[in-house]
């Protein structure tokens, strides 16, 4: 009888262990760039503290693209150094103090201490070309020898992307006029209406957030609402 026992809580711990192990299998796995929200450092206030301000993008999934400045007093957060070199050289942001992610601490760094890996193999964000800074040098060449890439600081960065900057921006703008139109569809189906006017999709995705409009909506189909809300 107790050698039937031990069988049978054995078979039981190990039908939990399979269950558990499928369980994980089944657990959407994080993008690269993401980070846990409370492993995040949001340096912007407001409603809006958790959003890209130029793209509306949800900071702690591109965590680990994020740069951040201080505009006249106010600090702004980007989800790329992308967005934020739009809104210097297009938008006129008068930007100083500027920092980016250390990929290691996941602490914000100046970008003139910044080692940044160009065109590794983890994805990029809002490019095809992939960078990702660190604040120690040696941390940067253990990334790129395992994920391929070249070695440059922030001013050769900078250049980089402000050079890129026109064709990156017509290539974000198809895939957000698909992500608007998917947006509308998801609006119509899932959420309560609306008459609020909204001048960014950032603004537009609080709001989304703090009525529950679209009930618990997050991800890919907030980014499409907001998007949709903000240019309809």
């Amino acid at each position: 009888m107790k050698k039937l026992f031990t069988i049978v809580v054995a078979l039981a711990m190990t039908m939990t262990l399979l269950t558990a192990s499928e369980a994980e299998k089944e657990k959407p796995k994080m993008a690269y760039q993401a980070v846990p929200m409370n492993k995040a450092t949001l340096v912007q206030e407001g409603k809006e503290k958790s959003y890209c301000p130029v793209c509306g993008m949800t900071l702690p999934m591109f965590y680990k693209t994020n740069h951040a400045a201080n505009h006249e007093g106010k600090e702004k957060q980007y989800c790329s150094i992308h967005c934020m070199v739009e809104d210097l050289e297009l938008n006129g942001a008068k930007l100083s103090d500027m920092r980016v992610v250390d990929n290691k601490s996941l602490k914000l760094i100046s970008v003139k201490d910044a080692t940044y890996v160009v065109g590794s193999s983890k994805p990029g964000t809002m490019t095809m070309v992939s960078k990702y800074a660190f604040a120690n040098g040696d941390d940067a060449k253990a990334f790129q020898s395992q994920n391929g890439g070249e070695i440059k600081n922030f001013d050769e960065v900078y250049a980089m992307v402000k050079s890129s900057l026109a064709k990156e921006k017509e290539m974000i703008a198809k895939n957000q006029a698909k992500m608007q139109m998917m947006g509308e569809k998801v609006y119509n189906k899932m959420c309560k209406k609306t008459d609020m006017k909204f001048t960014s999709t950032a603004q537009a995705k609080a709001y989304l957030v703090e009525s529950g409009l679209c009930g618990n909506m997050k991800g890919k189909n907030l980014q499409a609402v907001g998007i949709y809300l903000s240019r309809r």
